[in-house]
């Protein structure tokens, strides 16, 4: 069986008692180094989860016969590896534990409610900044190309530097750091973050 576990955004504090114990049953354990550091006492076979996704495809088609569980940041399905193993294997053969996600942390520490809110990434992606640009209420979770500094040079340059922006930094970690700016205002760099934009038009 092929399950993808979703860690949510840091630690383990947050996963689900499904996650934890689909992690218990495992045979082998797939996931980046930071998430598989965090099973130290795992002893089954592990895969350390890297760019190359189409090797990782076909490594899991040779453990057909043992219980697999990818460890994927927040939720499996909200830009992550969960959509490209569905795609690969059907969902038929890929059972899916939903996590938190980064978003959706970052609202509820900050009170933000999650209605009618667009919702996309930076994660390997092109932004079109006109698309978001027309929305009045966004969240996207960030990557080094494009982080909150670029966001906010792209919405000031369409008219939309009183836009607040809150950015959410190292969420669910000792050193978690949340700050509320207007888009004007963004001029520093961030480290791993979301980012939540709000027009008051």
């Amino acid at each position: 069986m092929l399950t993808v576990a979703g860690m949510g955004p840091a630690g383990l504090h947050l996963m689900t008692p499904a996650a934890r114990d689909a992690v218990a049953n495992a045979d082998v354990l797939v996931g980046g180094k930071r998430h598989l550091q965090q099973f130290p006492a795992f002893q089954g076979a592990r895969f350390t989860l890297g760019a190359n996704i189409p090797a990782l495809l076909a490594w899991i088609e040779t453990q057909r016969d043992k219980n697999v569980v990818v460890l994927a940041s927040g939720d499996p399905l909200f830009y992550g590896i969960g959509t490209r193993l569905v795609a690969h294997f059907g969902i038929e053969r890929v059972r899916i534990i939903p996590g938190i996600s980064a978003v959706q942390y970052l609202c509820a520490r900050s009170g933000i409610d999650m209605n009618d809110m667009w919702l996309t990434s930076s994660h390997g992606r092109s932004v079109c900044f006109d698309t978001l640009a027309a929305h009045r209420k966004v969240a996207m979770v960030t990557d080094a190309q494009c982080g909150p500094r670029d966001i906010a040079a792209q919405l000031v340059a369409r008219g939309k530097g009183d836009s607040w922006m809150v950015i959410g930094e190292n969420l669910a970690m000792d050193n978690e750091r949340i700050h509320w700016l207007r888009a004007s205002e963004v001029q520093a760099d961030y480290e791993m973050n979301a980012v939540v934009i709000l027009d008051e038009r």
